[in-house]
């Protein structure tokens, strides 16, 4: 029995009425036929002709990018950056839309993943509705907010340094990436040749003037005599074991938040916008409200930055449980926590470590785990130990609503949340949710 050839729609092309913009940043459209597209470039209420980059005739749906606007929404403005656009670089999603037109898109996603994985309205979540955006962010119109600090670029063949282009190992050679932090910029990456390199790390520390670069290697290549604009330190990606290793200069670079210093060793997470941590920092300890000798966890913690403010604040009496998967990150973090003598910090994976621990009873919880979520297991685990407040940070709505739904299904209801626009020009929007046990009735 022969197998029927699948036949490629790649490089078709619709008229379509763009519908409401969808998680991953893209806006939904149907064809004459039906078929569904998801559709980049585009904005809602849009009638556009979309090229397919994705699919095939048995596909569910179809990726596309909208290649000529033929009736353009009031929120869209040319594209800033110059290398943005259809077949592009893939790092921004929104550069198209008005900043404001942005935050309400990022919005809409929140409120449809709410909805459709937790069954909640923004009342019933605590929420206003509103993206916020960062302090500093509100610019003059074409002006883009320079916040990453941290940039992986790409090498290609010739050891040009550039960017990746959407859903693709094709590399996009920029000369400057717009939305790269003025420490990154001055490094001055996109001018130099990085032949034999597969990838460049630039890190611009916000909370000092650390600068870093992280280089991985191509296989058998020898590393490059590094020349940059400015002083940096040097890692290598080892090509064996995947572990970052020290060439020259500190290992690490030194972060700020809530008056306080964080050494973050190569590889270990900080949040990328400059204003990132100190935002999420009193947002969770506003929706906390801790106590003075309360007990806490801080689940995937990182190099500390949440265990720190809640060893703060519960105080000499109190007590903080850090977990962190990473190695590296570990150690940081009990460096960044050594003078707080009733913090701890375990390494392992959370689901794995918690039930090791004996801890059957907390007031206070806080995680901020990886984009995939919590998950139902560690939920329920959580759910059980009575804390009074939990504090969500999520990166993604689908994970957050998905866990918020277990949640729920243990009983703890969303008191507060509330939105933040710390990735400007992308898709992504970072939130922090407040929980609490619903009451009982007597």
């Amino acid at each position: 029995m022969q197998n029927t050839p699948v036949t490629s729609l790649v490089g078709e092309e619709y008229e379509v009425e763009v519908g409401p913009v969808a998680h991953g940043g893209h806006c939904i459209a149907r064809t004459d036929a039906g078929r569904v597209l998801f559709v980049r470039h585009a904005l809602p209420g849009e009638r556009v002709v979309a090229r397919v980059t994705e699919g095939e005739e048995t596909s569910r749906f179809l990726r596309a990018d909208a290649v000529t606007i033929l009736d353009p929404s009031k929120d869209r403005v040319e594209a800033p950056c110059p290398f943005a656009g259809p077949g592009r670089c893939g790092g921004c999603d929104w550069q198209h839309a008005k900043p404001g037109a942005q935050r309400r898109l990022k919005g809409e996603v929140l409120a449809e993943q709410l909805q459709r994985l937790a069954g909640l309205t923004p009342e019933e979540a605590g929420w206003d509705g509103t993206v916020m955006p960062a302090e500093g962010d509100k610019l003059p119109a074409g002006e883009v907010p320079k916040w990453r600090t941290r940039v992986q670029y790409a090498v290609d063949a010739e050891g040009h340094a550039g960017l990746r282009k959407h859903r693709s190992h094709e590399v996009e050679v920029v000369d400057h990436c717009m939305i790269a932090a003025e420490g990154v910029s001055e490094l001055g990456i996109e001018k130099r040749d990085w032949e034999g390199m597969a990838a460049v790390e630039a890190i611009a520390a916000s909370g000092s003037h650390d600068r870093q670069v992280i280089l991985t290697p191509r296989p058998g290549a020898r590393l490059p005599l590094v020349e940059l604009d400015k002083p940096v330190s040097v890692m290598r990606v080892e090509e064996k074991d995947g572990g970052v290793h020290r060439v020259h200069g500190r290992a690490f670079v030194r972060e700020r938040a809530d008056e306080r210093t964080y050494r973050v060793g190569s590889g270990g997470f900080w949040q990328v916008h400059p204003k990132a941590a100190q935002t999420l920092m009193l947002a969770v300890m506003q929706g906390l409200t801790p106590r003075k000798g309360e007990t806490a966890l801080d689940l995937y913690c990182g190099v500390g930055l949440f265990a720190g403010a809640l060893a703060d604040r519960v105080g000499d009496q109190g007590a903080v449980l850090g977990i962190e998967s990473g190695k590296r990150a570990v150690e940081d973090a009990r460096h960044n926590l050594a003078g707080f003598p009733r913090v701890r910090i375990e390494q392992g994976k959370v689901e794995a470590v918690l039930p090791r621990t004996g801890i059957t009873e907390v007031d206070l919880i806080v995680l901020d785990p990886p984009r995939a979520g919590a998950g139902k297991q560690t939920v329920h685990h959580l759910a059980g130990l009575g804390a009074r407040r939990i504090a969500y940070v999520a990166c993604d709505p689908a994970a957050l609503a998905r866990d918020l739904a277990y949640f729920a299904e243990r009983g703890y209801k969303v008191r507060t949340l509330r939105a933040f626009d710390l990735f400007p020009m992308t898709h992504h929007v970072e939130c922090v949710a407040i929980l609490e046990p619903v009451k009982k009735d007597a």
